[in-house]
């Protein structure tokens, strides 16, 4: 049996949501929940999350590779797998150079890191790396089921199904917000991840190749920019303009909701999109 993970999926941090939240997106229609920002390497929190759902799949964005041992990753992924089959996705990551100490060869490190947990069993398929270049996207195409790849546009999708083919899992993550005033969504977009993490250097690397100049990415982003990256309007453009990457070549799309309720806000777009598998 296949991994089922549904054409959207929501993005979320471990506080902010549990496992009465994780149901609520189950009902709500989404196929995946990704749990963001580095989960440690016993992925207890992924694993409550399942418990506390019926078929709802979750993965890693991303388990971070400087700072989660890959023998106990390996661990931990086989003794999810057991108890739910089929319902967990490892996507791990190189991490920041701006963040991660002792952060150096990313593309050997990311290797030796795959290596290790093929050696301990992990299904290939089972793993989807956070990967942005070229370089990382043909490993992702080599070595693992597929990408997840975060802070990227439509056009950065079909560029990468180009490269990883297509029989992998191409899994783009888009921030978004259902607000129809550009000038309160742009505001909001610029205090968080769209306008703070275009600073990063991996980030700001593809956004350049995409075509972006130093001007949109001075500061907390140019109205180009961050209309790109965060894409704002009433639920129904937002949900058409995140359909984009599906017609991109994208397998699924998964949804940051930016704003004070995060989860109320992917069940509204969730409606709107007619989510259920």
């Amino acid at each position: 049996m296949g991994i089922e993970l549904g054409l959207f999926g929501a993005h979320l941090r471990a506080h902010e949501v549990d496992g009465a939240g994780a149901a609520r997106l189950e009902r709500a229609g989404f196929g995946t929940l990704w749990l963001d920002a580095s989960p440690p390497a016993d992925l207890a929190y992924a694993e409550r999350l399942l418990a506390a759902t019926t078929r709802l799949t979750v993965g890693t964005s991303v388990v971070n590779v400087w700072s989660a041992d890959p023998v106990t990753v390996a661990a931990s992924y086989h003794r999810i797998a057991g108890r739910y089959p089929d319902r967990f996705l490892l996507g791990i990551g190189i991490g920041h150079r701006e963040v991660d100490t002792g952060y150096a060869s990313p593309y050997d490190t990311l290797a030796a890191y795959l290596d290790t947990l093929r050696e301990a069993g992990v299904p290939q398929q089972r793993i989807v790396l956070a990967a942005l270049g070229p370089r990382m996207l043909r490993l992702a195409r080599e070595r693992a089921g597929g990408t997840v790849p975060c802070l990227v546009t439509p056009e950065h999708t079909r560029r990468a199904r180009a490269i990883v083919g297509p029989d992998r899992l191409l899994l783009p993550g888009h921030f978004a917000l259902p607000e129809p005033d550009p000038a309160a969504a742009r505001t909001l977009a610029r205090s968080g991840p769209p306008g703070t993490a275009i600073a990063v250097t991996n980030y700001a690397a593809n956004l350049r190749r995409l075509g972006y100049t130093d001007a949109d990415l001075a500061g907390t982003g140019s109205d180009r920019l961050i209309d790109a990256l965060a894409l704002h309007g009433t639920a129904p453009e937002v949900v058409t303009a995140l359909t984009a990457h599906l017609d991109a070549g994208a397998d699924h799309v998964g949804i940051y909701p930016l704003g004070p309720d995060p989860i109320g806000t992917l069940c509204l777009l969730a409606a709107e999109a007619g989510t259920h598998r």
